[in-house]
């Protein structure tokens, strides 16, 4: 749909500052309020209005008429303003973003937005403060840090006084990835002061581990061979006797394991490590336990799910990422530590910024990030509105469609589920009786696309156990099951129209000339000749 951004029907005009030599009404101040506040206004309705109309998640462009209308736009032109500016962005942009709260957007680990953390992001961006030293930001500081310690204490850390090195600390990152690297930097840190040298290091993770382990250790400065992969069971979950083996046997090679990664909510199959077992063997032999719980944080204040993630308290670190499972804008992620003093490593001082004489509880100690955005807030005010048990219950809606879903799907002919999960995923191949595997493993790709151009539908793709299958992640709390049984016939009506259309292309004769009404029928006789 067009821009519902009121044209702007001559260029604007401003009063410039005597002496200025530039647009005085660029700027959000005091004097610029009013336009501040017309703007933003003009902005959300339109995103209000698009979002009432929209119908499927992409518009189905094209990547060539994408790029097209990229490049046709001239970025050294004249200035247009504000209000054409965004204009011209709407029609650009959200006409053709992919929406996350369509239900049949079923494609990543991408989830529709809670309203109040919206509200909570517009006044960040306005005031647009950095959490990285006290001086910056005040307040904010103290707020941030009391989500990680109430993060924490969900988790079962212990928590306490700022001052007791032994409680548990954290801090906001931009996403999992970077909550990963920093855990492992530390675990790497920690075992480099015991006399560790960097090429006997080693990381033990699971082949379904999330890929920025492996991208860690390579930027760590660590050996190719550094991640060793520990054997999983049936489920794709880390084998507890398989870890125990591959600890024995890393020890004879006389390397050291600086730390073992435990998943909670594998990306694919949305399965949870069995901690407790893990912890058992950390704890025995001295290593760091990491788990990565960027798509399983949302379990911590999930009424009825909780159980799931028994024994994460007892790890070093933690990766939670409230972008996916606490319905947050992103970005919005944190790394939480067992041990404040583990975050020690990560500190660096400088005299113009946080000089280390200083009292102030500068944030940038413990963060990878200097200028970093106050995202912390977005989480805390859908806390206040909805409350944990609110954001929980959502979290047991999609684990409970994805449930539904699995049961709809074992007992349709078509269709072959691949596993099982903990959490909101679905894993399946469409794959009817007398169609063998390897077209059935073709058709994965095939479908996708076809549901992507159309835009319609997203659904991702994946490969598990060296088969490529169709997955679908759900992460919208507001997606029923008709919605997704929609998104199914979808995948069936593609899948039958590729078969059909192979079918016709490897007919000796293709039917569509002697049925087609408006050619006129042809018969050959044997001769050759036309009757």
């Amino acid at each position: 749909m067009p821009s519902r951004l009121p044209a702007a029907t001559q260029p604007a005009t401003t009063t410039p500052v005597p002496g200025a030599s530039h647009d005085t009404t660029a700027l959000l101040r005091g004097a610029t309020a009013s336009v501040y506040a017309d703007t933003i206004r003009e902005v959300a309705d339109d995103v209000a209005a698009r979002l009432a109309a929209v119908t499927q998640p992409f518009s189905g462009a094209s990547r060539s008429e994408l790029r097209a209308l990229v490049d046709a736009v001239d970025l050294d032109g004249p200035p247009s303003g504000t209000r054409e500016a965004l204009r011209e962005a709407g029609d650009l942009y959200a006409q053709h973003a992919i929406w996350f709260h369509e239900p049949t957007y079923t494609a990543h680990l991408n989830c529709p937005v809670a309203l109040p953390a919206i509200g909570a992001e517009t006044m960040l961006a306005a005031i647009n403060t950095s959490v990285d030293t006290y001086d910056q930001s005040t307040v904010a500081t103290f707020m941030e840090r009391r989500l990680v310690e109430w993060t924490a204490g969900r988790i079962g850390f212990a928590v306490g006084a700022e001052d007791d090195a032994a409680v548990a600390d954290g801090i906001f990152t931009s996403g999992g990835t970077q909550s990963n690297f920093q855990a492992l930097f530390l675990a790497r840190e920690k075992s480099r002061r015991n006399g560790t040298r960097l090429e006997s290091m080693r990381i033990l993770a699971t082949a379904v581990s999330h890929f920025s382990i492996a991208k860690s250790a390579l930027l760590l400065g660590l050996p190719d061979s550094a991640v060793v992969t520990v054997g999983t069971d049936s489920d794709g979950r880390m084998s507890p006797d398989a870890l125990a083996q591959t600890l024995v046997d890393i020890e004879r090679t006389g390397d050291t394991v600086i730390a073992v990664v435990a998943t909670a909510g594998t990306t694919d199959r949305g399965c949870i490590d069995p901690l407790d077992p893990i912890a058992d063997l950390c704890d025995a032999v001295g290593t760091w336990l990491h788990v990565d719980a960027a798509y399983g944080c949302g379990l911590l204040v999930s009424p009825r799910r909780r159980h799931l993630l028994d024994g994460i308290e007892r790890a070093r670190s933690v990766t939670v990422d409230f972008h996916k499972s606490f319905f947050q804008p992103v970005s919005s992620s944190a790394l939480v530590v067992r041990e404040r003093a583990d975050l020690a490593p990560v500190a660096w001082h400088a005299d113009y910024l946080n000089p280390e004489e200083n009292a102030e509880p500068n944030q940038v100690d413990k963060s990878l990030q200097t200028t970093r955005r106050f995202d912390a807030l977005k989480l805390w005010v859908t806390l206040r509105a909805l409350g944990a048990d609110g954001v929980g219950a959502m979290v047991d809606a999609v684990c409970d469609l994805a449930a539904a879903v699995h049961q709809d799907l074992a007992t349709d002919h078509d269709f072959r589920v691949v596993g099982t999960t903990q959490l909101s995923t679905v894993l399946f191949r469409y794959q009817p009786e007398g169609l063998d595997a390897a077209r059935a493993d073709a058709l994965v790709p095939q479908v996708r696309r076809v549901l992507f151009d159309s835009g319609r539908a997203l659904v991702a793709k994946t490969v598990i156990d060296g088969r490529p299958c169709l997955k679908l992640t759900l992460l919208n709390p507001d997606a029923t099951l008709a919605d997704i049984r929609g998104v199914l016939e979808l995948v069936r009506s593609a899948a039958h129209g590729l078969l059909a259309g192979e079918a016709l292309l490897d007919a000796d004769e293709p039917p569509c000339r002697d049925v087609h009404p408006r050619l006129a029928r042809t018969d050959l006789h044997a001769d050759g000749e036309q009757r």
